[in-house]
């Protein structure tokens, strides 16, 4: 992208509220937010050009620290519950006011125009303010980039404002701590204070899509990756942070749409983003080589570690957080699809990191179970690097995402119910976890096995080969894959315990039953009898 003429005029930066800073830097290019990085010793460069940044205090997004403004906009169409933390307006302009009296002492700051959704029916204008030029380099490559002469008429819809610098007075401020993430659906603006996550920014622009698209515009919006093949067939990747939605959708034989979040219309599934935010703990170039590829000039990687006396990340180094991350534009994807706009899907793709190692690495889902694994959205996260934890953690997000959608699940859940059966859609269960048993004890699914299965299901190779049903979940388990040892299909036959491996089956079969207690009143009794057999 070349270097912008346009400036942004004082009267707006005046309404704006920025008044007296010294320095605008107004639509920097990536090379320029790199020097401004360097220049004030908040990053390096790596061995390959990437720019190596802390985030400082947090890592990772502070669910408990996310609000929404509750007022006559919200209060009756939001869902209030463990993620939608309402806070009243009058905090918000307290807030707002407190981070535009901060950014006004700096001698610098740092403005973008940009926009989401790749589909111009749904695109959304913002603009985006920032206290640190990495912070906006992570706009620059998460969101889409207007072109120089969209910019003359540049007419933002919502407006992001991060001060990671500045920390609240809580019992000021009405929030739990110093840091918070604000959403005003009224004001149509996202504050961010007290925490430098970039994550924070585009979850932010998430969360009001998965309001805006689905609420106003009939559209459902998913916390899913997306590809397509050569054929134009689309294919739709849901799954939680680390079940394999970036990795498995980087196909080098299908064109990316986006790894992340995406809308579905009546005719397409569009992209939100402009680039990819990918987690690097234990990457390596003969796994994943094509965002390993993407490690280089104009990349920020987050929270890592080099190699002694290098700059040369160690991937394998999780002590700051294991939560590190890559972001970069989507075209350092070498087969990425511009623009990233693909047609309705035929295969969806449910993706659960089962580290209990009971869960099939492919099975085939029926309507009732497709709607019962979308409303639990399981996964199994790994204990981490605590001395001592060695038990998985089951974690169930609705729909994939709960702490990203402000409307019931019920109502994603019920357009997704909608397009499968319009569309006639397949829909497959992809443990990327363990077999043979769980953490600890079995191995992980190996990536060339889980790719070789989800290839075959793209290319219809499963379409008349035998199941077997599994007796807890219910699922239908090919007996054969292409590419994949049959004895790894059946997880039961991976376990040297059979015994072992039933008790822990009823133990996650009790965990799905117990989470689903909070659906079950609402939804058909077909979804209801798909539920796990104990």
């Amino acid at each position: 992208m070349s270097v912008p003429t346009i400036a942004i005029s004082k009267e707006t930066l005046v309404k704006l509220g920025l008044k007296q800073i010294e320095s605008i830097h107004y639509q920097s290019t990536p090379d320029e937010l790199v020097q401004d990085t360097l220049r004030i010793g908040e990053g390096v460069l790596t061995d390959t050009g990437a720019l190596a940044i802390n985030t400082g205090e947090f890592t990772g997004r502070s669910p408990k620290d996310k609000f929404t403004v509750k007022d006559e906009t919200t209060e009756n169409s939001v869902d209030w519950n463990n993620f939608n933390h309402p806070i009243e307006d009058k905090y918000f302009h307290v807030i707002h006011k407190k981070i535009m009296d901060y950014l006004n002492e700096r001698s610098e700051v740092w403005v973008r125009d940009c926009y989401a959704c790749a589909d111009p029916r749904y695109r959304l204008n913002i603009r985006v303010i920032t206290e640190k030029p990495w912070t906006n380099l992570f706009a620059y490559n998460m969101f889409l980039r207007p072109q120089e002469d969209e910019l003359e008429n540049f007419s933002p819809e919502w407006h992001v404002i991060s001060a990671p610098g500045l920390k609240l007075d809580p019992k000021e401020c009405g929030t739990r701590q110093h840091n918070a993430a604000v959403v005003s659906f009224k004001h149509k603006t996202i504050l961010i204070a007290g925490t430098g996550y970039t994550g924070e920014t585009k979850k932010g622009i998430f969360t009001i899509l998965n309001y805006i698209l689905p609420h106003e515009k009939n559209v459902l919006s998913m916390h899913c990756s997306a590809n397509m093949g050569e054929k134009g067939d689309t294919a739709i990747f849901f799954g939680l942070s680390g079940t394999g939605k970036t990795t498995l959708s980087a196909d080098p034989n299908r064109k990316l749409i986006g790894d992340d979040e995406h809308g579905w219309t009546e005719d397409n599934v569009f992209n939100f983003e402009g680039g990819c935010y990918a987690k690097l703990i234990n990457l390596s170039k003969e796994k994943e080589p094509e965002i390993y590829k993407a490690i280089r000039p104009g990349a920020i990687v987050e929270n890592v570690k080099f190699f002694e006396g290098t700059n040369t990340i160690n991937f394998d180094d999780g002590s700051v957080t294991e939560n590190t991350r890559v972001s970069y534009p989507l075209d350092f994807i070498s087969n990425a699809l511009e623009p990233s706009v693909g047609k309705n899907p035929k295969n969806l793709f449910f993706l659960t990191c089962d580290a209990y190692g009971v869960l099939p690495p492919i099975s085939k889902l029926s309507p009732g179970q497709a709607m019962y694994q979308f409303i639990s959205g399981y996964t199994a996260k790994v204990a981490g690097t605590e001395a001592g934890v060695t038990e998985p953690k089951p974690t169930f997000s609705a729909c994939f995402g709960a702490p990203f959608l402000p409307l019931h699940p019920g109502k994603y859940a019920e357009m997704l119910g909608k397009k499968m059966s319009n569309g006639n859609v397949n829909v497959w269960l992809i443990n990327t976890g363990w077999t043979g048993g769980s953490y600890g004890e079995g191995n992980r699914i190996k990536l060339s096995y889980t790719r070789a299965m989800i290839t075959a299901a793209l290319e219809g190779q499963l379409d008349q080969v035998e199941t077997i049903e599994d007796p807890v979940f219910g699922v239908a388990v090919p007996k054969e894959v292409p590419g994949v040892p049959t004895e790894i299909l059946t997880p039961k036959n991976t376990w040297k315990d059979k015994a072992a491996y039933d008790e822990k089956a009823k133990f996650l079969a009790g965990l799905f039953i117990e989470n689903f207690e909070t659906y079950a009143s609402g939804v058909n009794q077909e979804i209801l009898d798909a539920a796990p057999k104990i």
